[in-house]
């Protein structure tokens, strides 16, 4: 009698999940870093985004700087462009959360009720997770990151 066996062994098969968990072992730590730094790169892409809407809308309005980043954001629906509404950012940014990371805007005010500077932070919102620095930047334009704490604008820049 002749039987034809076909399929694996219980060891055939232990030996290819030991090697499948090995490698997930190995690829998933890789992944986290890859998407933390992406998260860190749309930051730093939002923050000059911010501060391009920011000239923009300056030189738009002429009123200085936006009161806020709403300010920035697009007009409701069969609304028209406004200083209120101006369009140029997008509603994730103007919620203040993108990526991983929470941006809060801060105007201030020169005498005469004209924003005439503002300071811009990016935090990642769990550390470590989402990112691993945060940023600033103000009417500079200078992206300052700090790897430990708040940013400020004492930190050093990311183009050093």
């Amino acid at each position: 009698m002749r039987h034809d066996q076909r399929g694996f062994s219980l060891i055939e098969l232990l030996i290819v999940v030991a090697i499948i968990l090995i490698i997930a072992a190995i690829a998933i730590p890789n992944l986290m870093r890859s998407r933390v730094a992406a998260n860190q790169a749309s930051a730093i892409e939002s923050l000059r985004v911010i501060s391009t809407a920011e000239v923009t809308y300056s030189t738009t309005y002429g009123t200085g700087f936006s009161a806020s980043l709403s300010a920035l954001g697009p007009p409701a629906t069969g609304q028209g462009i406004t200083s209120t509404a101006a369009g140029l950012v997008d509603e994730t940014l103007t919620a203040g959360y993108k990526s991983g990371y929470s941006f809060f805007y801060n105007p201030t005010l020169n005498i005469g009720g004209i924003y005439n500077g503002f300071t811009l932070i990016g935090n990642p919102s769990t550390y470590g997770q989402t990112g691993g620095i945060y940023y600033y930047t103000d009417q500079s334009f200078v992206i300052r990151a700090n790897n430990t704490t708040t940013a400020s604008e004492t930190d050093t820049s990311v183009a050093d």
